[in-house]
């Protein structure tokens, strides 16, 4: 048996006769940029979350970018952020000249909520928490830190749509969340794709001026802005695949369920999930000792996985210029070396999750 990492055509055949229709009407219609489809989602995905309002962006990372510098976040100032996070978090906040502050994980791979305050000084001016591979990270704890010190809050909610924390969506904790629509997410365009969600009118209307060259009005610019804009035909597709989310979360849980029951080799670490929070299994990502020698053998099995993610931002090339060296984040490091993600996406059948949780079982070490 072959089963890739991802199929992303599975989740296209599954509606595609919802995703032909409303892509014709897209091309039918005449309008591409900005019109009624992008204020649909937007309304519609604002009502899933649960915020005021929703701004749609052309990707994850203008999310991220729009949100710091919506909230005047710039040189000389400071974010918290994950140490072990993919490197767009962190491109949000220096991509705007901040400097990112990096704190390590806990054991559910979300930032450490005990080890915030230790990094805060007078320059830290936000705490940006990821919820990473789709479970909700400690947000009780980490907007009272946010309160005690007076800082802004923003969220990466990129692999976490519609994730749980003690029943308020991931998004709302804050005072903004960023989300994407890459294709692989959970709530995947068919192309790049992001939104911002907030609670906050005058934030919201600033993101839209930000997105769209800096006006509300054509040609009249207020403020130093960019072209970041969800295009319609992305907005009509989510439109339908946010109308199925429930059943393709629920399938996505089975499989999800299946394997922490299922996998029983004691090499591998699966997953733990949080006392009060919601998982949606973005990835399911397990560890064991030597990494390499068990996705080779996967491999060989004819399974397909990926290391999410191999370099931590703080070793990366990009961010040599922050003066940090190996052994600065053992935890990050070790995870690091150690994670691997198993097949798990929309359409994947029982039958294939079955044969990876028999090769991980028949797995030697």
């Amino acid at each position: 048996m072959k089963i890739n990492f991802n199929e992303l055509k599975r989740g296209y055949e599954k509606y595609k006769d919802e995703y032909d229709k409303a892509a014709i009407n897209v091309l039918e219609s005449g309008w591409y940029i900005l019109g009624e489809n992008v204020e649909k989602f937007e309304s519609n995905f604002s009502q899933f979350i649960g915020s005021k309002y929703c701004v749609g962006v052309n990707s994850g990372l203008d999310a991220l970018i729009l949100a710091v510098r919506a909230l005047n976040i710039g040189y000389g100032d400071e974010v918290i952020v994950p140490a072990n996070t993919y490197i767009a978090t962190v491109l949000g906040i220096t991509e705007n000249r901040a400097t990112p502050v990096f704190v390590e994980p806990d054991e559910y791979y979300n930032l450490d909520a005990d080890k915030i305050e230790e990094k805060i000084t007078n320059k830290t001016k936000a705490i940006m928490v990821v919820h990473l591979y789709g479970q909700a990270a400690n947000m009780k704890k980490i907007q009272d830190i946010a309160a005690k010190y007076n800082l802004y809050l923003l969220e990466d909610c990129a692999q976490s749509h519609g994730a749980k924390f003690e029943g308020k969506t991931t998004g709302t904790f804050g005072d903004i969340g960023c989300f994407s629509f890459y294709p692989t997410k959970n709530l995947g365009a068919f192309g790049d794709g992001g939104a911002i969600v907030t609670n906050n009118e005058k934030i919201a209307d600033k993101i839209r001026m930000l997105r769209n060259y800096g006006s509300r009005r054509k040609y009249y610019n207020e403020i130093e802005g960019v072209n970041s804009r969800l295009d319609e035909m992305q907005a009509a597709l989510l439109n339908v695949k946010l109308s199925h989310y429930i059943e393709l979360r629920s399938e996505r849980e089975k499989i999800a369920q299946k394997y922490l029951n299922e996998i029983k080799n004691p090499k591998i670490i699966l997953p733990k999930i949080r006392k009060g929070a919601e998982h949606v299994w973005h990835l399911f990502v397990v560890q064991t000792e030597n990494r390499d020698k068990l996705q080779n053998y996967l491999n060989e099995n004819g399974i397909g996985t990926q290391i999410h993610y191999p370099i931590p931002p703080h070793l990366s090339e990009a961010y040599k210029y922050l003066g940090y060296k190996k052994g600065d984040f053992p935890i990050t490091e070790k995870q690091a070396n150690s994670v691997l993600s198993l097949p798990i996406y929309d359409g994947i059948t029982n039958e294939e999750a079955e044969y990876v949780i028999k090769a991980i079982n028949d797995y030697k070490g």
